[in-house]
């Protein structure tokens, strides 16, 4: 078994005869449990092992909360409602998932820039909170909750004047569409009308997928001093006790050759102590952490069948039955400058074993040049049949792909 891309970490899967296996099942199991490929296979115990090692290292006043939209596989989803404390959804859809696990509906929060009067009244009648992303969203609200003669629970997301440096991708500092600015906090906070808002909080956060512990390090410091101010400009405006303060998530893992996983235990330590420095502040308020990708990336695996090779001036292609429609994200089109490829491997059916090695480029069966799977990689010699598999892939995979473009084949999810 070869595995392209040098990985810093070893993958978790288990093996059996050289073979990789998810549940003591290998990956030929799989597709014949399933019926075919395409698939993407999720490992249960890798994700509750990943969870339980993180809650352990995070200080106790931290809440670990999962975001749904990493991995919305709704048997997923109920697994990790019981190893987590709560949800972040982007979407009603989103939301009626999370509804109906055993998490509390305040425990749920409600966030994107865009959300809808239908997306707002559901929130509202349902309990969860809100994490609102302008002055106008508020007054929405506020008319809508008048009109139910209820209470909305609404967190203020911040967009902050700093930003999460070296992250893979930024959601703070400059103009954003979200959050509510940080100098316009206080306006906003002496026009909310306490007849039908409640305030439970403040939402910041400043980046996704990064591998620097002293960048996170960084926007922690950066994010519990600028908790403290709302904190005391929330009170000065009548608005307590609040809650909680989300400080967002921004762990990431590695995906490339040149990556090297994030140092959790330096940047939880570290958050220990500032929680420590703002106790008196913080008291009885619940930091919550919102993570995604970093609960459940490195426990899925995409597996496709090589169903085609070929030759063309000099190089070897592997043509597959699946491709960027069901994985977006390894084919380089989903936020990539330069394409790299993800840590892959191939599995021979047991009736094409070799020890030689090819290298090829993997595509799939789309009728586009950016259908790549990986590029210029050295593998076990393939035959039709075989299975190309793609590591990390627990995340922004099946959901965050175009499964619908040149009307394809549907694949499946199974977690195990």
């Amino acid at each position: 078994m070869k595995i392209d891309n040098k990985m810093p970490h070893h993958h978790s899967f288990a093996q059996q005869n050289n073979s990789l296996s998810v549940a003591g099942l290998s990956i030929d199991d799989i597709a014949q449990l399933l019926g075919s490929t395409p698939f993407y296979v999720y490992d249960k115990k890798q994700i509750i092992d990943r969870v339980t090692s993180l809650k352990a290292l995070l200080p106790q006043q931290v809440k670990l909360h999962y975001a749904i939209k990493a991995n919305p596989l709704p048997s997923l989803v109920h697994m990790i409602s019981q190893h987590v404390s709560g949800f972040d959804v982007a979407s009603n859809k989103e939301m009626l998932l999370a509804l109906q696990t055993n998490i509390s509906a305040t425990d749920i929060s409600f966030a994107g820039p865009g959300k809808t009067p239908q997306d707002l009244r559901s929130a509202i009648i349902a309990n969860v909170t809100l994490h609102v992303e302008s002055a106008s969203e508020i007054s929405k609200i506020e008319t809508i909750a008048a009109s139910l003669r209820r209470t909305a629970n609404i967190a203020i997301r911040i967009n902050p004047k700093f930003e999460l440096k070296a992250s893979g991708m930024k959601m703070s500092g400059g103009a954003k569409p979200f959050g509510i600015d940080e100098e316009q906090v206080e306006s906003v906070l002496k026009n909310i009308n306490k007849n039908y808002i409640k305030l439970c909080g403040f939402h910041i956060y400043s980046g996704s997928q990064n591998l620097n512990a002293d960048a996170i390090i960084e926007c922690h410091q950066q994010t519990l001093s600028l908790a403290n101010n709302l904190i005391t400009l929330a009170y000065e405006n009548n608005h307590q006790p609040l809650a909680y303060i989300n400080i967002g998530g921004g762990l990431g893992v590695p995906y490339f050759n040149h990556e090297s996983p994030l140092d959790v235990e330096k940047v939880c330590q570290h958050l220990s102590s500032l929680l420590a420095q703002y106790s008196s502040a913080l008291s009885g308020i619940d930091i919550v952490m919102e993570l995604g990708r970093y609960l459940v990336a490195e426990a899925g695996l995409y597996v496709t069948k090589v169903i085609d090779k070929k030759i063309s001036r000099g190089t070897q292609y592997l043509v597959c039955d699946g491709g960027l429609h069901h994985h977006l994200a390894n084919s380089g089109n989903f936020g990539q400058v330069i394409r790299k490829n993800y840590p892959v491997m191939l599995e021979q059916c047991k009736s094409s074993k070799t020890d030689q090695e090819e290298t090829v480029t993997v595509v799939g069966p789309l009728c586009t040049p950016l259908d790549v799977l990986a590029d210029n990689v050295t593998l076990t010699k393939a035959s039709q049949g075989d299975y190309f598999i793609v590591f990390q892939s627990g995340a922004y995979g099946a959901s965050a792909s175009p499964n619908n473009f040149l009307s394809q084949p549907a694949l499946q999810e199974i977690l195990l």
